[in-house]
């Protein structure tokens, strides 16, 4: 019997997702067992502060990475979205299970449904300037915290509606009474939404991990870092990419915003190469960007 103690971190949507990949490890090893070794990250600590001032993504995986490098544990669980775009020295990443629905999902109102001047909560800028585009009129303001408090909110504080994302819903197996999936052909997840992705830092550990990557899921989500990484941005800048396989080819659509949306640049490329394809939808999002923030 072989044993893996999986680092993660204490919410419930971070257990469940850890509790998933020890599922699908266990049905790859049957002699294998997972312990769940939960890690507190600066993220959790603060609910309140946001991420931008926190320090982006990173906030959420930096203990969890230091726990598999200092051999608390074998390997860090990730929400992929929640990676910065450069792999610590000493760790690899080795697995990207099933990606779950990488759409956003607005809660406690339809689009359609909210009046001018409606207030919706989030605390990602990316969302922010992607619903400003659609819906100028809207009043966006911050919100942290996990994602109870998060489903919670819808009319209290004077909030109609808050953001979230369909994939912690669905682990989570949350129903909230009102919802609306915001197509992701328009609206832009971010990097890695819906994805797991999976550190370890030993040869012998990655390749047993390896065995529940799905492949298609992990060229989706190297195109989407690398657009991320081309970009040098996280969650701090709005910004998101989204990839589809067919085959052979990566569709891969990338938006980078002005917080506010009144700039918003969209790309959509074909290619085989992820990493290629997720540099050039960089580029000409930026150099549009550019154009269009400083036309001189």
């Amino acid at each position: 019997m072989h044993r893996l103690r999986l680092a993660t971190r204490g919410s419930p949507l971070a257990l469940a997702q850890a509790e998933g990949v020890a599922n699908y490890l266990s049905r790859c090893h049957p002699d294998l067992v997972c312990d769940v070794v939960v890690i507190e990250t600066e993220g959790d600590h603060d609910q309140t502060t946001p991420l931008r001032v926190l320090g982006g993504q990173g906030v959420f995986v930096k203990h969890i990475q230091r726990a598999v490098l200092e051999g608390q544990a074998d390997v860090a669980v990730h929400s992929a979205k929640d990676l910065p775009s450069a792999t610590p020295d000493g760790l690899v990443l080795a697995a990207f299970p099933e990606r779950a629905d990488p759409a956003d999902v607005l809660v406690g109102a339809t689009l359609a449904g909210l009046g001018p001047g409606a207030t919706v909560a989030t605390g990602s800028p990316r969302r922010r300037a992607l619903l400003l585009d659609l819906r100028p009129d809207l009043n966006v303001v911050e919100l942290r915290g996990n994602m109870a408090r998060r489903l919670s909110t819808p009319g209290r504080e004077g909030i109609n509606a808050v953001l979230a994302s369909a994939a912690a819903l669905e682990r989570l197996g949350a129903t909230p009474e009102i919802i609306e999936r915001l197509e992701p052909e328009s609206f832009t997840p971010q990097v890695g939404q819906g994805a797991l992705a999976l550190e370890t830092r030993d040869d012998e550990t990655a390749a047993l991990i390896a065995a529940i990557t799905d492949k298609e899921v992990e060229r989706c989500v190297l195109a989407e870092r690398a657009f991320q990484a081309t970009l040098g941005s996280g969650c701090t800048i709005p910004a998101g990419a989204w990839a589809t396989v067919s085959g052979d080819t990566i569709t891969l659509r990338g938006v980078l915003a002005h917080v506010d949306g009144h700039v918003l640049c969209r790309d959509r490329q074909f290619g085989s190469d992820p990493v290629a394809l997720g540099q050039l939808v960089a580029n000409t999002v930026l150099e549009e960007f550019q154009r269009r923030v400083d036309p001189a």
